[in-house]
């Protein structure tokens, strides 16, 4: 197969999904969740930012991840959880040496508590982040050293890393071996939208065989990359995915087609079998879908208001905007509309530089806040939407976390508790969680709307008990903050 250098079309998604092969018949759903209770091992999912529990419920978030942390959460002998490494704010160094200090603690604990280990990297739907460096780290990080080669808990060498980048509640479909972003009625390759032109993380090719011989410069060429089909999910099942990964070696890529979540279920009951009965090692880079379907999780019914809402707290809910995609851009004009709301605009330019006028700025709008939360009013404070590169993605990703860090500065400083609070962007729903609320485990809830996660807030946080609604910066409608907000507010 030839790539082309030529952009891809977008196709019409209706079409492109009736011409599509029917589902594989049997729902999975309890087959896994029979399998995954009765197993000996415990999945972690490493997020590269707080977006990534969107699919999932009843299970916890850490945001730190000292030793004693990632200890306690296997002694409680949670079968999974999240930690939250928020490592697409980080440099690539950093971002490096956090996935491996984290990889050598779950491998102690898990060792400690004879469990076996199945790590995920959880990070963007639109393909943003540190691919291939975190998975090679990983990779390095969890391998067995000479001396615990027989110790089952460990890997002792990787077979292959999985690419499945598909999230249905986003409309990210991998069909024909390219990886697709739904807009309306379209289905656009993921190269040709903005995402990816990100400062930090810029790509130029949706086919995934050519997007992985470009993210890793050509170590694996895309004719090296396995493909799972999906004739392989509809027609050959859990058995075809299984023989294709048995042949994986030496960490190969194995790219995942899937247009829906019968079709991860599917490839979910081959994984566990690759690696149950052929004995695989395996790390996969995934979206949110996949970890739904890894763990056998049933589908739950939206969060209503009355879970969200702190009962009984006559105060205003607050909105903090900090995602610069135009997707947010979009949702946030559609919300100025709306008449019953404080709005709060913060200049970017006042937030990076000058640290006097950062605090003037911040104490400014703390006030105004206050004010009017206690005054029962909604109120949403967002950056100016003129975004600021740096010369280099580093001084880019320094100037978004300056941003961050002045908008968390105003959570932190919040006398009177919201309502509710909604964090929009994946860096800004990270810093308000740990910096601005103290939040160091949460219980995802479920979700606010399709791909918008709800956090309780643990009992070490700002407002214990209190929702968090995770609020993606690429997900959604031009009015699902519109929607959300009316919803909540009523």
């Amino acid at each position: 197969l030839m790539s082309s250098q030529l952009p891809l079309p977008s196709i019409n998604k209706e079409s492109i999904l009736s011409s599509l092969p029917p589902e594989w018949p049997d729902n999975l759903t309890s087959t896994i969740a029979a399998r995954v209770a009765t197993d000996d091992q415990t999945v972690v999912v490493l997020d590269d930012d707080p977006t990534g529990t969107q699919t999932v419920y009843d299970l916890p978030v850490l945001t730190e991840w000292s030793e004693e942390s990632i200890d306690a959460e296997f002694d409680r002998g949670t079968p999974a959880f999240y930690v939250m490494t928020n490592s697409r704010s980080l440099n690539p160094d950093n971002a490096a040496a956090l996935n491996e200090i984290i990889a050598r603690r779950l491998k102690t604990a898990a060792k400690k508590h004879g469990r076996r280990l199945s790590v995920i990297s959880r990070s963007d739907s639109t393909l943003r982040g540190h691919y291939p460096l975190e998975i090679d780290v990983l990779a390095n990080a969890l391998r067995d050293s000479e001396d615990d080669v027989d110790d089952d808990s460990t890997i002792s060498s990787i077979d292959g890393q999985i690419i499945v980048p598909f999230f249905l509640e986003g409309g990210r479909l991998t069909i024909n071996n390219v990886h697709y972003v739904a807009d309306g009625t379209e289905l656009v390759p993921a190269a040709e939208t903005p995402f990816a032109k990100d400062a930090a993380f810029g790509f130029t090719k949706s086919n995934l065989l050519d997007y992985i011989e470009e993210k890793t410069n050509g170590r694996f060429k895309r004719g090296e990359v396995e493909s799972i089909t999906i004739d392989d999910v509809r027609k050959g099942g859990p058995d075809i995915v299984r023989k294709k990964l048995a042949k994986l070696s030496n960490m190969q890529p194995c790219i995942v087609n899937a247009a829906t979540s019968r079709d991860m279920e599917v490839f979910a009951l081959g994984l566990l079998d690759a690696e149950e009965k052929d004995k695989k090692r395996i790390l996969v880079r995934s979206a949110a879908s996949f970890v739904q379907a890894r763990i056998g999780l049933p589908k739950k019914p939206i969060l209503g208001a009355s879970v969200i809402n702190s009962s009984n707290n006559p105060n205003g809910g607050l909105i903090v905007v900090g995602s610069y995609v135009p997707k947010t851009t979009k949702q946030l004009e559609s919300l100025l509309t709306m008449e019953e709301l404080e709005k709060i605009e913060i200049d970017v330019a006042d937030l990076v530089g000058n640290t006097e006028k950062c605090t003037e700025a911040v104490t400014r709008i703390l006030d105004r806040v206050q004010s009017a939360i206690t005054s029962g009013k909604n109120t949403v404070v967002y950056t100016s939407r003129k975004l600021v590169k740096g010369a280099t993605p580093a001084e880019s990703l320094a100037i978004g976390n300056a941003v961050s860090s002045g908008l968390v500065s105003i959570v932190q400083n919040l006398k009177a508790q919201p309502r509710f609070i909604i964090a929009k962007g994946g860096i800004t729903s990270s810093d308000v969680a740990t910096k601005g609320l103290g939040i160091k485990r949460a219980i995802v809830l479920g979700s606010a709307a399709p791909g918008i996660p709800v956090w309780s807030i643990g009992d070490e946080g700002k407002f214990p008990g209190m929702s968090y609604v995770v609020f993606p910066g690429n997900v959604g409608g031009d009015d699902a903050l519109l929607e959300l907000v009316r919803r909540l507010s009523d």
